[in-house]
């Protein structure tokens, strides 16, 4: 009775220490899990059942990992919001499958996706034909992002799409190329509306259909 009462008293209070450690570790653990949510989630996971099957070991020696885990946690968001490149690496890149509704298989290898992956997730969203899709987009929580033709509008009118220009002050490269820009025309657009400072600006978006800029400065005041 007494070993099930120590149980019972170690679940609550480590179900209780995990509680604090993911609140501290932000609000994004709660939603899809990137692949170092899911890594740390699957280490705290096992020190607690590992914690609980074995009450003689101290509860220190699972606290003080799960402590480290939240630190370095906390660290690399912290330094993620500063460095993009940091964020692809630990995050990922999302990633362009059907582009104009062509599929591209290159990308597709790179993610080690195949076709039935792409048509189950396309059923998922009450979507039959690849053809009627203008664009879908493989996040790196893995969820694919799909737009859909617009079938009201003229064939050869462009998709309506705010493409990411500029994060945390770097441009989007790859994005520019897809819209058949370049970094020069950005820098001229831009000085035209004001911003001179690429560094300055925290998000940029395009809009190609009506030619329109969306721009957020960073740490701007209302």
């Amino acid at each position: 009775m007494e070993e099930y009462l120590i149980i019972s008293a170690r679940t609550l209070f480590l179900y209780f220490v995990i509680l604090f450690v993911f609140r501290l570790m932000g609000k994004r653990e709660i939603g899809e899990l990137s692949i170092l949510d899911l890594v740390v989630s699957i280490m705290i996971a096992e020190m607690a059942v590992v914690a609980i099957e074995n009450t003689k070991d101290p509860l220190l020696h699972t606290i003080y990992p799960m402590i480290i885990l939240m630190v370095i946690q906390i660290g690399l968001a912290y330094l993620s919001l500063k460095s993009q490149k940091l964020r692809d690496i630990i995050d990922g890149k999302p990633t362009v499958i059907i582009d104009k509704g062509k599929i591209d298989e290159h990308e597709m290898r790179k993610q080690r996706y195949n076709l039935d992956d792409l048509l189950l997730q396309l059923r998922e969203k009450d979507i039959r034909n690849v053809a009627d899709v203008e664009f879908a987009i493989l996040e790196p929580s893995g969820k694919l992002s799909v737009f859909q033709k617009d079938k009201t509008k003229p064939q050869s009118e462009t998709f309506d799409f705010e493409w990411p220009v500029i994060l945390d002050g770097i441009v989007q490269e790859e994005q520019l190329e897809r819209l058949n820009k370049t970094n020069l025309w950005l820098r001229q657009q831009l000085r035209k509306l004001g911003y001179k400072e690429i560094k300055k600006i925290s998000y940029c978006t395009y809009n190609n259909n009506n030619d329109t800029f969306y721009i957020d400065i960073k740490d701007e005041k209302k």
